[in-house]
C-alpha cells in the first residue's frame, strides 16, 4: 500500500508555530523551511500574534496556503490572540532586590520609577478587585506577593518569595478574577485581520467565565470556530460551562502551572482531555513540550515522557511553541514529537487505554452511524471510516470514538476540510457533492485508493445521510470492498435510510 498523502500513520496531529525560524533573514517567509517543516510532520500552524506583524502573519500564512496546493495536503492555519498582558512600570535603576518578609508597594502613579520599597502597576482593574490576604505573582511566579491593604490607587504587600525583578515583568493574579475584557484594542484589530485572511481556527487567550467565551463568538459571528486557551484557574473553576460553549481546547500548561500549584497541573490537565473528548471537540496539549529543543539537538528523557503522556490519554494534537517558531532546531523538533507519538502509539496499552476510555452517546442518528461504524471497522477489519460530511460535525463524532483505523472525511467545504484537520485521526479532502447512492460508493472507494488507505480486496466502512447534500442527515452505514479483491462491495445500510443498494423498492 503506498504511503497516504492525508493521513502520517499516527491519529495524533502536531500544531507548530511558525515564526522567524522558518523565515528569511529579511522576515519574509522561507518556502523551503516551511516545507521541511511540514513533510517533518505539522499539520497544523499556528500564527502567534503576540509577534510579529500582520504583513509578516499574512505573508506566512498566503505560503501556508500556496504549500498546500502543491503537497495535496490540508494544513490548517490558527490565528492565536495575545489577550491582555498585565505589567509592571519600570525602575530607576532597571531593577531591584525584592526579600522574604519586606513591604512592597503597588500603586498607579507610573510618572515615578520603581525603587526596593514601590513599582507602578498600571492596571487599575487590579486594584479594583484585589483583596487582602490575595495573592499576586510576578515574573511567571518568580516573585510572589501576599495581599495586606487595598485603596483605590494602590495596595501594600508583603513579599512571600522574593528575588531579583526588572522593568515590565508580567503580573499574574491566580486568586480572583479581573473585570477585564479578554479582547484588547490589540486583539480586535487582530481578529479582524485574521478573519479576513481566512483562518481556520481563532485561540482566545485569558478566558476566565463563560461569558469571556461568549464575547468571542460574538465578535467572530461564525467566520471560524472558537478554540479556548485554558490557562488560568479561574477558568478551570467554570470549565463545563466554558467548554459547552467554546469548539475546542488548549491545555496551556505554562500559564496554568504559574497561576496553580505545578501538582495540579497534570490532573488538570487529564481532567481537560476527558471532558472534551466526552463532548466531542478537539484539544491541544501544548507548552514546554519539548522546551529543551530551543537550544539542543535532542529532548529531556522527562520531555519525551511528557509527549507520550498526551498521546496515551488520547489528545487530538500535541503543540510546539518556540522550539518551532524560535529555535536552533525546528526541523528536528518536530520530526522528534512525530516519532514519539509513532514510537507511543505501537504500544499495546495505547490502544487498551483508549477503548477503556468510553463515553455515553448523544440520542442521536449520527452517534448510533458514528459508534456502529467503529463497531463494523473493528469487526470486518476495515482499513478505513470514510465519512461524508458538510458541516463536520459527523466527521468530530467519528473522531470522538477513537478508532484504531484512520477517517477519511470526504467535504464539499473547503473550510471544512481545513477545520477538521485538527482533530484526531481525521484526514480530510475536499471533493463534489454526491447526489445518489452509488455516487456516495464510488467517491468513496475512489477516495480510499488515491489516499494509500486501502487497496484492492481491502474493506471501508463509509457514513453518509440522505437527503444528500443536507448537512445534520447522517444516516447510512455502508460497508464496501475496494474492486479487485475477491469480495464484492456488501451493503450495510441503517434501516433509517430508505434506500437498498441505492435504490429504493
Amino acid at each position: 500500500m503506498t504511503k497516504s498523502f492525508c493521513f502520517r500513520n499516527r491519529p495524533i496531529k502536531i500544531v507548530a508555530t511558525i515564526g522567524p525560524a522558518a523565515c528569511l533573514p529579511d522576515g519574509s517567509p522561507d518556502e523551503a523551511k516551511l516545507t521541511a517543516l511540514f513533510e517533518a510532520g505539522v499539520d497544523v500552524a499556528r500564527l502567534n500574534f503576540s509577534h510579529g506583524t500582520h504583513a509578516e502573519h499574512g505573508a506566512r500564512y498566503h505560503m501556508i496556503r500556496e504549500i498546500s496546493k502543491k503537497t495535496g495536503r490540508q494544513i490548517s492555519v490558527i490565528g492565536d490572540l495575545q489577550g491582555p498582558k498585565l505589567r509592571l512600570g519600570t525602575f530607576a535603576n532597571k531593577s531591584v532586590d525584592l526579600k522574604e518578609g519586606q513591604a512592597f508597594r503597588l500603586d498607579l502613579d507610573t510618572k515615578t520609577p520603581g525603587t526596593e520599597i514601590r513599582v507602578s502597576m498600571p492596571h487599575p482593574e487590579i486594584f479594583a478587585a484585589a483583596e487582602a490576604g490575595k495573592t499576586l505573582l510576578l515574573d511567571d511566579g518568580k516573585v510572589r506577593l501576599k495581599i495586606l491593604k487595598v485603596g483605590k490607587d494602590f495596595m501594600e504587600t508583603e513579599v512571600v518569595a522574593g528575588t531579583r525583578i526588572s522593568d515590565r515583568k508580567g503580573v499574574n493574579v491566580p486568586d480572583f478574577i479581573l473585570p477585564l475584557s479578554p479582547f484588547t484594542p490589540k486583539d480586535i484589530a487582530d481578529l479582524d485581520f485574521i478573519l479576513d485572511l481566512g483562518v481556520d481556527w481563532v485561540f482566545q487567550s485569558f478566558v476566565q467565565r463563560p461569558e469571556d467565551v461568549q464575547e468571542g463568538l460574538d465578535r467572530i459571528k461564525g467566520r471560524a470556530p472558537l478554540l479556548i486557551k485554558l490557562e488560568k484557574p479561574q477558568a478551570i473553576q467554570n470549565l463545563e460551562a466554558i467548554m459547552e460553549l467554546a469548539d475546542g481546547f488548549m491545555v496551556a500548561r505554562g500559564d496554568l502551572g504559574v497561576e496553580m500549584p505545578p501538582e495540579d497541573v497534570p490532573q488538570v490537565q487529564k481532567r481537560i482531555v476527558r471532558e472534551a473528548r466526552r463532548i466531542g471537540k478537539p484539544v491541544i496539549v501544548a507548552t514546554q513540550m519539548l522546551e529543551s529543543m530551543i537550544t539542543a539537538p535532542t529532548p529531556t528523557r522527562a520531555e519525551a515522557s511528557d509527549v507520550a503522556t498526551a498521546v496515551y490519554d488520547g489528545a487530538d494534537a500535541i503543540m510546539l511553541s518556540a522550539e518551532s517558531a524560535a529555535g536552533s532546531y525546528p526541523i528536528e523538533s518536530v520530526q522528534m514529537m512525530d516519532r514519539i507519538a509513532r514510537r507511543t502509539q505501537e504500544d499495546p496499552m495505547y490502544r487498551t487505554n483508549l477503548a477503556a476510555q468510553k463515553y455515553p452517546l448523544q440520542n442521536t442518528a449520527a452517534d448510533a452511524i458514528t459508534a456502529a461504524a467503529y463497531q463494523a471497522a473493528e469487526t470486518v477489519g476495515a482499513k478505513a471510516i470514510v465519512v461524508y460530511t458538510l458541516s463536520g460535525q459527523t466527521a468530530l463524532r467519528a473522531a470522538r470514538e477513537r478508532p484504531s483505523v484512520p477517517i477519511l472525511v470526504l467535504t464539499s467545504r473547503l473550510e471544512t476540510a481545513r477545520r477538521l484537520v485538527l482533530s484526531f485521526g481525521l484526514c480530510p479532502v475536499f471533493t463534489e457533492d454526491v447526489s445518489n447512492f452509488d455516487g456516495m460508493v464510488q467517491g468513496a472507494v475512489r477516495a480510499a485508493e488515491q489516499s494509500g488507505l486501502a487497496g484492492p480486496g481491502d474493506k471501508i466502512v463509509i457514513t453518509s445521510g440522505v437527503p444528500f447534500k443536507q448537512a445534520g442527515s447522517t444516516n447510512i452505514l455502508h460497508v464496501a470492498t475496494i474492486p479487485g479483491g475477491k469480495k464484492s462491495a456488501e451493503s450495510g445500510c441503517s434501516s433509517t435510510c430508505g434506500c437498498h443498494g441505492g435504490k429504493k423498492k
